[in-house]
């Protein structure tokens, strides 16, 4: 049996210097220190060529001058700040970690007992840290693996400014035509959008006469809607309070919307294929996409953020990963209630949450456990959260053992096991 919990290793020892980085934009300030306890004071150096280089230079003369063997470099979690310089020492022979910013927030005012914070202090903190243990080996994205992760985050982005047109959308169209929002419940839908881009008043409608509305709502919904919510609109544009002051000005910003949240349709679209594309390029992906109920652009996603499954060793370190480990606040008689931390890959979690809504389905391969979630009384988003590391569970373990899912295989092993 495979052990299920994260071992914590010891990576410093007697040999082993740490380099601490407290990342910024402009520039980033190192801290040397050897296990003897000698240390350099913070320094600064700037994100350009000859700066690295010369930071490298000075870690190896750090390194020869204590004569120690092994180089550790770490780093708080931060965002796209730290990728150029990463990248940099990840073709070095180094061994680059990071560490969780929670932790050095809670130990630096054990630091001169102060919550003082500042450029030269950080990287001090960040060293007590690793030296502590609590560091975590960084997982560098490489090939198509890194493709799909940039390609997942502009995917994320392109959908938050999509969400954010429509919304302005609503606020708008409410102004002038506030009925439409009744009857044409989602304006994201192909009707409401081309209705709403080419007849967005509710003279317009009137002008057009209920017959050939009627039409044009067949048409363009393929048939799915027709005379009826035709009717219901062409009342409501004859009876509208819309307002008519400044009408020509929201108008022209209507227009701006729809052609950029059209833009955006069309670049999600782009996006999503060239995802498919390079998913087909990771060895193991064939091995999830065997998951019913999983599709390739979750696949695709999954795969950026975590980087490569086999660099993974335990469940343990993936739960951490997405932040959904469990932790409860007990003391004495009281017992706290178990929670997520949410200390992970935000955009992890919200994937692999939209899959376990496709897996507890009336035909979905979770929806008998996530019954009986609910019979036990288990909320419903508890229960979903559930169900999310579950299927973390369940991919991990695919990918792991570079094998596909089979449906109902614990019944079919023990029927195998009774012949």
């Amino acid at each position: 049996m495979r052990p299920t919990k994260t071992k914590k290793i010891k990576i410093i020892n007697k040999k082993t210097m740490i380099a601490a980085l407290d990342i910024g934009k402009a520039a980033h300030y190192a801290y040397l220190r050897a296990p003897n306890g000698k240390d350099t004071k913070p320094f600064p150096f700037y994100n350009f060529r000859k700066d690295f280089d010369a930071f490298w230079i000075k870690l190896c003369q750090f390194k020869r001058e204590h004569e120690l063997e092994d180089i550790v470099v770490g780093f708080e979690s931060t965002g796209s700040y730290a990728e150029p310089l990463f990248h940099y020492l990840r073709k070095k022979p180094v061994r680059l970690v990071q560490i969780n910013p929670m932790h050095s927030k809670r130990l630096k005012e054990l630091t001169g007992n102060s919550p003082n914070k500042t450029d030269k202090k950080d990287p001090r903190v960040i060293a007590d840290v690793i030296s502590l243990g609590h560091a975590l080996t960084l997982v560098v994205p490489e090939g198509p693996a890194a493709q799909l992760r940039k390609l997942t985050h502009a995917r994320e982005r392109a959908l938050k400014r999509r969400t954010a047109a429509i919304n302005q959308l609503q606020d708008l169209i409410f102004v002038i035509f506030p009925e439409f929002l009744t009857i044409m419940k989602d304006i994201s839908t192909k009707t409401a959008s081309y209705l709403i881009k080419t007849y967005p008043t509710s003279e317009s409608i009137v002008a057009l006469g209920v017959e050939f509305l009627a039409t044009i709502i067949k048409e363009i919904s393929r048939g799915k809607l027709g005379w009826q919510r035709a009717e219901e609109l062409f009342n409501a544009a004859q009876r509208s309070v819309g307002v008519n002051e400044g009408k020509r000005s929201i108008l022209l910003e209507i227009e701006y919307l729809i052609s950029q949240t059209s833009a955006d349709n069309k670049f999600i679209a782009s996006l999503e294929k060239k995802m498919e594309e390079y998913l087909e390029k990771i060895p193991y992906s064939y091995c999830l996409l065997s998951i019913k109920g999983i599709g390739r652009v979750t696949v695709a996603g999954l795969t950026g953020e975590v980087g490569d499954f086999k660099k993974f060793h335990t469940i343990s370190e993936m739960m951490k990963l997405a932040g959904l480990d469990l932790f409860e606040v007990s003391s004495g008689k009281h017992r706290g209630k178990r929670r997520i931390s949410k200390r992970g890959r935000s955009l992890m979690r919200k994937l692999l949450f939209f899959a376990a809504i496709n897996v507890v389905k009336s035909n979905g391969i979770m929806h008998e456990r996530y019954q009986e979630m609910l019979e036990r009384g288990m909320p419903k988003m508890k229960a979903l959260v559930a169900i999310s590391r579950k299927l973390l569970m369940l991919i991990f373990a695919l990918a792991r053992d570079n094998t596909v899912y089979v449906e109902n295989y614990s019944n079919i092993h023990h029927f195998k096991l009774a012949a």
